[in-house]
């Protein structure tokens, strides 16, 4: 049967998402739990979106494959009880063999909580970027504005992603604060390696008045990472989750979703 699993984790302890040599990735551990409860030598698992080190997730979508027969509940309870505790899978449902958490994802939804302080963070350290400088509401959202749509977006392309074509789709940027935290949200088809991280460098410079608004077209148009910012810390980046087609009967977001600023 194939079971599909949303995951939540920390990964301020981790090297990303994908599986690594050293062990110590979120995928890592989910599989190693996965086996211990399936009773089964390796389970594999595929992922809606990979995250990079330091990079949190709230709703990790994966599937895999089993001959294992368990309730959709004791698929939660059991694997959590072989995870460390910045690792938890939120639910659990069987899955049609037509459905592939990332092939059959619609849209991809990321956010980043920065801090804007003159005092670097603290208690939030790790769970959100941080700028002494502050930020421009109004500027951020016409710069974001300009990368909606359909782009190549090149200039936010990390130089080893391994992703078939630069060409991606921005449904939606939404830029809020709520006192000294901004939230910044990224819907799209798909996202780029780094591409998140490059845009936020971007929106920061101009934020913070070091570039004006306009200079957002100048690096789209290059299409080359030259042009860019510094890619923005993973500080504060959190994978939301995919967006499924109705049919398929998944959750869109687990509690920790309003739990952000």
């Amino acid at each position: 049967m194939r079971i599909a699993l949303g995951v939540s984790y920390n990964g301020s302890a981790y090297e990303g998402w994908q599986s690594q040599a050293s062990g110590r990735t979120v995928q890592d551990q989910l599989e190693r739990a996965l086996a211990k409860f399936a009773d089964e030598p390796r389970v594999s698992t595929l992922c809606a979106g990979r995250t990079d080190a330091g990079v949190h997730g709230l709703m990790q979508v994966v599937h895999f494959d089993t001959a294992a027969d368990r309730p959709e509940s004791a698929w939660v309870r059991g694997t959590n009880s072989f995870l460390p505790s910045d690792i938890s899978v939120q639910w659990a449902q069987a899955v049609p063999h037509a459905f592939h958490c990332r092939a059959s994802a619609l849209t991809r939804r990321y956010a980043y909580v920065v801090l804007d302080s003159p005092v670097r963070p603290s208690v939030e350290s790790g769970r959100v970027g941080w700028v002494f400088k502050s930020l421009d509401h109004a500027r951020m959202q016409a710069a974001a504005h300009k990368l909606l749509g359909e782009h190549d977006f090149s200039s936010f392309r990390a130089a080893a992603c391994q992703a078939l074509s630069p060409v991606k789709t921005i449904e939606r940027i939404d830029i809020h604060q709520r006192g000294a935290y901004w939230r910044f949200e990224f819907e799209a088809n798909a996202f780029l390696h780094h591409m998140i991280r490059n845009i936020m460098g971007c929106l920061i410079y101009i934020g913070q008045g070091r570039q004006p608004v306009e200079w957002m077209d100048e690096v789209l148009a290059a299409r080359s990472r030259t042009a860019a910012a510094p890619t923005f810390s993973p500080d504060g980046l959190y994978f939301l989750g995919p967006r499924y087609a109705p049919k398929w009967g998944l959750p869109d977001r687990t509690p920790a979703y309003d739990w952000l600023p």
